[in-house]
């Protein structure tokens, strides 16, 4: 499939307010998708859909706090009720720390976390899969390179993409036979505002990225990528030479991948 089949195909977007979604939601609008957009805030989900409909494409704006199944369960049904179907379903919407775990004085974060980038994935699947199964759809998982390893400041991140990997694998060998495609997405730093709420050790959004924006990939170049692997119904897309190189040196020599891991981490980059 190209990427001009997304011409009329009905996509939900979780996280589209900003960052990774809404540079989806923008390129995706430029292929004439048919688009139903997620986020809790809904000033800013009103102007990406905005800026959508521009663009040639069909947006709905809902908002949706993908941590409450019942708030998932009506972006779903809202996206049925306008368009008659899904085609395709985005799990993008994310929260992550930039803290080590002796650091942390609540566990409060972690649970954040884990409830928004691992259930709230399995939320927003869940109510869509009986529609998926109908349209043979696509189901795509924005996970990370924390994804495939750990990293230090990130434990809790990290253990919300593994579960999120572990699930959508397993999930792929069951609907094989439903013709449901599943594309896991492993960006390494892309410079969106999720670093900037990261949360800190106390708990609380950090407020100022420790990533070096300017040197890492960009929210369109990310959006391009993922829009491709999709397109093309690809198992996993795993993004830049670190990424790539990563996997295969941790095998034969974990502890370089740690040191790897932990430089990158005190760099912002």
């Amino acid at each position: 499939m190209s990427r001009s089949d997304f011409n009329r195909n009905v996509v939900i977007i979780t996280g589209a307010s900003s960052g990774i979604g809404r540079a989806l939601a923008y390129q995706l609008a430029d292929e004439g998708a048919y688009l139903s957009l997620a986020a809790r805030d809904s000033e800013r989900l009103s102007q990406v859909a905005g800026e959508c409909q521009i663009r040639g494409g069909k947006a709905l704006a809902i908002q949706t706090d993908v941590s409450e199944q019942s708030q998932c369960n009506r972006l779903i049904q809202k996206t049925v009720e306008e368009y008659g179907r899904i085609d395709t379903l985005i799990n993008n919407a994310g929260q992550t720390m930039w803290a080590r775990f002796d650091e942390l004085g609540t566990l409060e974060p972690l649970e954040i976390i884990m409830q928004v980038n691992y259930f709230g994935s399995v939320y927003c699947t869940f109510a869509a899969l009986a529609y998926l199964k109908q349209s043979r759809g696509r189901i795509v998982a924005v996970s990370s390179l924390t994804g495939k390893t750990g990293v230090p400041t990130r434990s809790g991140y990290a253990a919300s993409k593994h579960a999120m990997v572990g699930f959508f694998d397993s999930l792929r060998i069951e609907l094989a036979a439903e013709n449901i495609t599943i594309t896991i997405v492993y960006p390494d730093f892309v410079a969106t505002e999720t670093h900037r709420r990261a949360f800190g050790p106390d708990g609380k959004p950090l407020g100022v990225s420790p990533v070096q924006d300017s040197e890492v990939m960009s929210a369109d170049e990310c959006a391009r990528i993922i829009i491709r692997a999709a397109g093309s119904r690809k198992r996993e897309s795993v993004l830049g030479f670190r990424g790539k190189f990563g996997q295969y040196l941790r095998v034969f020599a974990p502890r370089i991948t740690d040191r790897i891991a932990e430089r990158a981490i005190s760099r912002g980059r």
